[in-house]
């Protein structure tokens, strides 16, 4: 298809040949869109054309040439040439440029107009297709992104601090050095263990009376006891007195080698520790029934005997003696398990642990 404008002159065509392009009408195109339905404004050298007579956009009909054989004339207002091979009169040359330039006027603005309707198109798909992805920007959306430090051309970077993937060893159980005579070593006393002039109870205040420590075991016992310790290798007892209130407990904390060994007295235990008088505090149960315990933790048996410093026998109902025996054996407990506490810290904090 030809953009509008007059054509070069042609040999006319027979009648019914079909329709004719380029006739004195040219392409039917008014200023800014195609012709309207039924009208054909034909664009030619010299102005406007008349209506075509068919519809669409305004080209000729079928030609229908004179009568007479003769050519019609190849733009309006130019005689019509005679019969062919008879030659005819000059182009309007003038005319045949201005219609080129025209035809490229329009064509260089159908390109610009096609670029730019493209350039929409191709806009317009990109942002379908970044509406579609459901995405936004992170970037924007975070504040620009993980914002980066720069250090000072004067000032090294601060380094980031560095943690050992290596854990930690687990700070010493106070129990084990209680239960082991490997690392039991601490000095082992009777004034070390049982300190102090008196001691508080749960509120209830008791003063000391004697002390003492022996290697020979079964010495310090009443009963079936001294046979016990003996057996399962006792190797020291320490002991002390504790007044309140007309009552008296002797504890006494016995050594062995083992844990398993001091279990096994505690397990075994028949009889019990002897009183120990002095220091303020007479002999007290003396042929009269009083109140015995045992138990034991680490490597270390307690035993307590608690009565009346008037010699009064203990039942059942006389609660302060039971109350006294508990106060003394806790105090026991604690002072055993304090001695393997202190000694699991100065572990802790020694080189090389």
């Amino acid at each position: 298809m030809s953009f509008g404008g007059p054509q070069w002159p042609q040999e006319p065509q027979q009648q019914g040949q079909g329709q004719g392009y380029g006739g004195p009408q040219g392409y039917g195109q008014r200023p800014g869109g195609h012709g309207d339905q039924g009208q054909g404004y034909g664009q030619g050298a010299g102005g406007h054309g008349h209506p075509g007579p068919r519809g669409g956009y305004g080209y000729p009909g079928p030609y229908s040439g004179p009568q007479d054989g003769g050519a019609p004339a190849p733009f309006p207002g130019t005689p019509a040439p005679g019969p062919l091979g008879s030659g005819g009169p000059t182009p309007d040359w003038s005319a045949l440029a201005d219609a080129s330039a025209s035809r490229a006027r329009r064509k260089r603005l159908l390109m610009i107009g096609g670029g730019v309707l493209a350039a929409l198109v191709v806009g317009a798909v990109v942002a379908t297709a970044v509406v579609a992805t459901g995405k936004k920007d992170e970037t924007a959306g975070s504040g620009g992104g993980i914002p980066t430090v720069s250090a000072s051309p004067t000032e090294a970077p601060t380094p980031e601090p560095t943690f050992s993937s290596v854990a930690p060893p687990p700070p010493p159980n106070p129990k084990d050095y209680i239960s082991d005579p490997k690392k039991d070593k601490a000095p082992l006393t009777a004034e070390g263990l049982f300190p102090g002039k008196k001691l508080t109870m749960s509120g209830r205040p008791y003063k000391k009376g004697a002390t003492s420590a022996t290697t020979n075991c079964a010495a310090v016992t009443q009963g079936g006891l001294g046979t016990v310790l003996k057996g399962n290798g006792c190797q020291k007892v320490l002991r002390a007195t504790y007044v309140r209130d007309g009552v008296a407990v002797t504890v006494g904390v016995a050594v062995f080698p083992s844990e398993a060994a001091a279990l096994k007295a505690k397990d075994q235990a028949t009889g019990g520790i002897a009183p120990l008088a002095g220091a303020g505090v007479g002999d007290f149960c003396r042929a009269t029934v009083c109140l015995r315990r045992s138990n034991a933790i680490g490597r270390y048996a307690y035993f307590t005997q608690a009565g009346f410093t008037n010699g009064k026998k203990v039942t059942t109902a006389d609660q302060g003696v039971f109350r006294s025996s508990d106060d003394l054996g806790t105090f026991a407990f604690n002072q055993i398990y304090a001695r393997g506490k202190s000694q699991a810290s100065a572990a802790a904090g020694a080189p090389g642990q």
